[in-house]
């Protein structure tokens, strides 16, 4: 159990107040919901995309699915998934695959499906498979705050990414 040490100083630097939840290793975020128990609507999944300017780290539920072309027309520019190389890359202190979905500590701009503004508590992965951060909404927000926000997402069964 631990958390990713970049985004422990950001919370603390922050001031957040959080719950650590150890849970059994998973490797997805629907998979994490299900082992802790929780709704996959308060867990904050994070999305990593590659565009011109960067990267931009898209964050929603894990009950939803990513619409690639409504964040496209929001964004007014073109984005796609980026590598699991340039994720790591961005990452260094996380686990593969355990992207916290808090980009500003990472220097990467973030966008927020408006569907998580509707739960009253957020789950979210600390950088490992085996952790998960338990934070009020209040507090996300906080987070969150100069950060996009927008409709992007679907509930759907099936991939994670609706390709349109």
């Amino acid at each position: 159990m631990s958390i990713a040490p970049t985004l422990q100083r950001y919370l603390t630097a922050e001031n957040i107040q959080y719950d650590v939840i150890p849970h059994d290793p998973t490797m997805s975020s629907a998979r994490t919901a299900e082992a802790c128990r929780i709704s996959g609507d308060c867990l904050a999944k994070a999305i990593v995309l590659r565009r011109d300017a960067g990267y931009l780290l898209a964050v929603l539920p894990a009950s939803r699915h990513l619409r690639l072309s409504a964040l496209r027309n929001q964004l007014g520019e073109d984005v796609e998934m980026a590598g699991e190389s340039e994720i790591d890359r961005l990452f260094p202190d996380c686990a593969h695959g355990a992207v916290p979905p808090l980009g500003h500590c990472y220097a990467l701009p973030l966008i927020v499906d408006d569907s998580i503004d509707a739960q009253p508590e957020i789950y979210m992965e600390a950088g490992d498979h085996e952790t998960l951060l338990h934070m009020s909404h209040a507090q996300f927000a906080h987070l969150v705050a100069s950060a996009r926000h927008g409709r992007f997402s679907e509930k759907l069964a099936g991939s994670s990414i609706v390709w349109e």
